[in-house]
This record gives structure tokens, C-alpha cells and sequence, in this order.
């Protein structure tokens, strides 16, 4: 028998978030207990309008709360360059280092033929769309995975024939690692050792 249904409802759907575990989820209904009603008040309402606001920009397909997010309508970004990432936190992670100074494109996953994940289920239309007169060059910035390496190649063979210059970034980031977890320094190093795909 537990002493409360609904700390343990919250206690779940915390747990259910990527590295929360029942425990850290637990500490977080506990916080939330302490906390002014109008504090927890805040709280809900900023995941409900965040849920409503946020959509995918139409350039680059981050998630933005306006129609163009302010990477793509910058005149300070290149747009000579696109980095391809699977997901907007890559996105933040790459910002973080203040070394690019390109645009993205965000692909919102890799391809995973196991998983049943085609490049019709990835932002890949979009993404060639985008690759036209004055793109120089591509940078590759996916996860050093299995599901990675064949997105990378993937989009490579796409490109080849666009006369447009596709790199990958270096090695920095060990694999089997995801962008939004690795520091500013290997991100900035991997960005310096990127090799033609």
C-alpha cells in the first residue's frame, strides 16, 4: 500500500523521462511538494506552453518558437555551410562551443534499418532541398554510432554528386556517446579534425 497515488503518478512520469531514474524521480515530486503552489503553478504552465509554442523551424527543422529560428535568420551564419545532426539538443551542444559558425539541419534521428527507420522517416527531403547554389561544404556532426555511420554515408552518397564538399567531424567524440553529452573542448576539436566523407 502507498501513502499517496498521485506522488507516485508524478514519481512515474518523471522516471519516464531519458536519464531519470525512480530514485532522482522521487527527490523531484519531493521538491515539487515544497515548493509555493504558485511556483509549481509556474512550472506546469511554462511544459504546457512549451509544448503548444515549439515547432520545427522551416529551415533547418530545430525546434524554435517562430517560424525561422534565429540560427537560420541570422546574417552573421554562413550559409555556405550546413551541419547535418540527428537532434536539436546536438544543435545546443555545437552552440555551446561558439566555434561554428554555419547553419544545421537537423534530421531528427539516423537511419536504423533494424528499427525500421528509412530515410522517409528522417528530415532527408528537407535536408536535400537545402543543398543547392552557394552550400560549399557539409559537415557530418552525427552520433558515433552504428545508426551514425550509416547516415553519414548514407547522406555522403546523396551529396556526391552535387559537387558540394561533405566532411565528417573528427574522432573527438568516443563512440557510442551522443553530441549533447560530450564537453565544449572534444566538441571544438572534433569540429578542427573533420576528414572528407
Amino acid at each position: 500500500m502507498l501513502p499517496s497515488e498521485s506522488i507516485e503518478r508524478v514519481v512515474e512520469l518523471f522516471a519516464s523521462l531519458p536519464t531519470i531514474g525512480k530514485k532522482t524521480a522521487r527527490r523531484l515530486a519531493f521538491h515539487l511538494l515544497r515548493q509555493s503552489t504558485s511556483d509549481v503553478e509556474h512550472f506546469a504552465t511554462a511544459l504546457v506552453e512549451m509544448r503548444a509554442r515549439v515547432r520545427e523551424c522551416s529551415v533547418c527543422q530545430t525546434f524554435t518558437d517562430v517560424e525561422v529560428c534565429g540560427i537560420c535568420s541570422s546574417e552573421k551564419r554562413l550559409g555556405t555551410m550546413i551541419c547535418v545532426v540527428e537532434q536539436p539538443s546536438d544543435v545546443m551542444a555545437i552552440e555551446r562551443t561558439g566555434d561554428f559558425r554555419g547553419r544545421y539541419h537537423v534530421l531528427h534521428g539516423a537511419l536504423s534499418p533494424l528499427d525500421g527507420i528509412g530515410p522517409d522517416d528522417l528530415r532527408m527531403k528537407e535536408l536535400i532541398a537545402r543543398l543547392g547554389p552557394g552550400v560549399e561544404e557539409l559537415i557530418l556532426a552525427l552520433n558515433p554510432t552504428v545508426e551514425g555511420e550509416v547516415t553519414t554515408q548514407y547522406i555522403a552518397k546523396l551529396a556526391s554528386p552535387l559537387s558540394i564538399r561533405v566532411t565528417r567531424i573528427a574522432r573527438g567524440v568516443p563512440m557510442g556517446s551522443d553530441l549533447e553529452f560530450a564537453d565544449e573542448a572534444t566538441l571544438a576539436r572534433a569540429f578542427e579534425g573533420r576528414t572528407v566523407v
